[in-house]
Parts: C-alpha cells; sequence; structure tokens
C-alpha cells in the first residue's frame, strides 16, 4: 500500500497523526474546507486548513488543488485518499473489537477437536493463544466429526479442528479453512509381520482384524472405510470399535489388531505403533478449522489466527525407532478440478 511505503522509507514519519488522516479524508469528502470543518468535523476552518497544509508539508506532497472555495483532488491526492481510509477502518475496527471485548466479557472459549491434530496443530495454537489473550480460558472438546458439527450449530463450541466432510454442502452454514491434509496408513503393532514392511496392499490388509471407531458415533469414519476398499474382492472385518482413537491405537499397540489412520497420528503415538503406506494409496484427508458463519467473538477470531498460525509452523515429526513413516507434510491443495472427497 502507497501509505505502507510512505512510511517505510520515512516520508511518513511520527509527526502523521490519524487526526491529519481524518482531516484529509472530510476535506476530500467535502470538497470544501469550510463544509468539512463545520458539518463533518466540527471544528473552526482555521484549524481543519492548518492540518491539511502540515501533512501536506509532512509528505512532500500537494493532495489538493484549490479553486476559490472548493478543492480537488490531486492524483496524488486520490492515491493518498484511498490508503487513509484503509488505515482509518482498520483503525475502527480495531477499536470496535476491543469494545465490544470489553462488553461482552469473553473469558471462556470452547473449542472441539480431533486427537489426530492435537500435537501437530492444536497443542501449538493453543500455546500462543494463551500468550496473546491470558484472561481467556480454552476449553477443549475431544469429540467426534459430527458432534463436532452439532456443537458448532447449536452454539456449545466457537471454534472446531474438524475432518472435512464426506458429502458436499454438508458446511454450507459453517464457515471452513483447510489446514493442512494427511495420508492415509495403515497402522500396525511395532512386532507385526507388516512393520518391516515399505508398503502393503489394501487386499493383504483387509484380511488382518480391523480395529475401528463406533459406527454410532463416527459413521463419515466408516464410509471413508468402505471407500478404501471397495476395490477389495474379500472386505475387512471389523473386529472391534472404540468411542476414540487413542483406544484404537491402545488396541493396536498391545496387538489386537490394525487400523486405518493419518500420517499425523505419528506425533503423538509414533513409538507406538508403526504407520505403514498403504497401495493403491487412499485420498488424503483434509483437516481445518472450521466455525458458524458471521462475525467471530475477539477470541475466536484470534484463536483461528493462531491456529493457522499453527498450520504453517508444525513442529518436526518425531522418528523414533518403531515409526517408519516420513514426516507429514500438508500436500498442496488441489485445483477445482481435484476436489477433494471423502
Amino acid at each position: 500500500m502507497f501509505l505502507v511505503y510512505l512510511c517505510r522509507v520515512g516520508i511518513v514519519g511520527s509527526t502523521v497523526e490519524l487526526r491529519h488522516l481524518r482531516y484529509f479524508v472530510a476535506v476530500a469528502e467535502a470538497e470544501n474546507v469550510l463544509r468539512a470543518a463545520t458539518q463533518k468535523l466540527h471544528v473552526s476552518q482555521p484549524a481543519v486548513s492548518r492540518q491539511i497544509r502540515d501533512l501536506e508539508d509532512e509528505l512532500g506532497v500537494q493532495l489538493f488543488e484549490r479553486t476559490g472555495k472548493s478543492v480537488r483532488l490531486t492524483d496524488a491526492g486520490f492515491l493518498f485518499l484511498k490508503e487513509a481510509r484503509a488505515v482509518l477502518e482498520r483503525t475502527d475496527g480495531a477499536v470496535r473489537s476491543v469494545r465490544a471485548f470489553a462488553r461482552a466479557g469473553e473469558t471462556e472459549l470452547h473449542v472441539g477437536y480431533t486427537p489426530a491434530l492435537r500435537a501437530q496443530i492444536v497443542s501449538p495454537a493453543l500455546r500462543v493463544f494463551q500468550r496473546e489473550m491470558p484472561k481467556v480460558h480454552v476449553k477443549l472438546h475431544d469429540w467426534s466429526n459430527e458432534k463436532i458439527v452439532t456443537g458448532l450449530r447449536n452454539g456449545r463450541l466457537q471454534v472446531a479442528f474438524i475432518v472435512r466432510p464426506s458429502k458436499r454442502g454438508e458446511f454450507r452454514d459453517l464457515r471452513f479453512e483447510e489446514l493442512l491434509r494427511e495420508r492415509v496408513r495403515l497402522a500396525v503393532p511395532p512386532n507385526h509381520a507388516f512393520a518391516r514392511r515399505r508398503s502393503v496392499s489394501l487386499a493383504d490388509a483387509a484380511q488382518e482384524p480391523l480395529l475401528g471407531l463406533t459406527r454410532e458415533d463416527f459413521p463419515d469414519y466408516h464410509v471413508y472405510l468402505a471407500a478404501i476398499f471397495a476395490a477389495v474382492t474379500n472386505k475387512p472385518r471389523v473386529i472391534e470399535e472404540y468411542d476414540s482413537m487413542t483406544s484404537v491405537i491402545s488396541a493396536i499397540e498391545a496387538g489386537t489388531g490394525v487400523g486405518v489412520a493419518v500420517d499425523a497420528l505419528g506425533y503423538s503415538f509414533g513409538s507406538r505403533v508403526n504407520l505403514v503406506r498403504l497401495t493403491p494409496e487412499p485420498k488424503p484427508l483434509s483437516f481445518g478449522i472450521a466455525t458458524r458463519k458471521g462475525k467471530l467473538s475477539p477470541a475466536a477470531e484470534k484463536f483461528w489466527q493462531c491456529a493457522k498460525e499453527a498450520a504453517r509452523f508444525k513442529p518436526p515429526q518425531r522418528q523414533d525407532a518403531f515409526f517408519r513413516t516420513k514426516s507429514s507434510t500438508a500436500l498442496a491443495k488441489p485445483s477445482s478440478s481435484d476436489e477433494l472427497v471423502v
């Protein structure tokens, strides 16, 4: 922006104040110094004229052409008007946000999340947010995707980390922003025969006892499983279901069976299970942050920004002896012709 450029090169220094910008915009819109002074700013005309002269002297640029009692913007004035309005709008927005925060007395923020992102994004975002807004207490809710969506819609949650739904249009009333994509792997115990392989076919994986999430709480998970193994003749047999991914990983570690997981779990459970590549490789899952459409509260907006920063600067993935998968990285977003559907 032109105004920002002027600041950086030293043309606009500490002597240019918001008052100068407000007076300048008022005169530019009224095209008359007296009318701007009396009808918009409610100050004396000489005071406004003096502020405009000071601003032009400080910039070293003529902003107005004087023609009798009227004034008209120069080319530089037109450019400066756009930038000045942008600065004033940002300032007014900041004031409104702070006042809204003070009136609301916002002290709690309820955040839903999926455990797959706990170490990778949730924890880093929470740490930054607590430094920025220490008086707001964040309550985390480890819920299923379906319960998180319900919580956002009924107001129990303000923001949430969530997997993009399998059906198009399911988020029509929610705001969703993708943070990263995760490759889908087969999670096996460290002493399993598959743990020594570089990859496992879907047909071979389907022959193993499969552990998964409860169908009642995680219907999208079972829809995705069915899609993964759709081309396999002998479908996998789910021998046990659990109400959280943490429980699934614990059962896999104990040798009860194998499971389908994402690379991100390596941040939390890398030393407990091996994540082995599946062939053909399933489409990656899209993870993001969601909220209800509309203006966010100051705390929710700040948490949203902290989450985006955490996604940009993810911590290095653990590389334990029992964890062979390469570091997980966010995949490039697809073009419109390659939209992710899970």
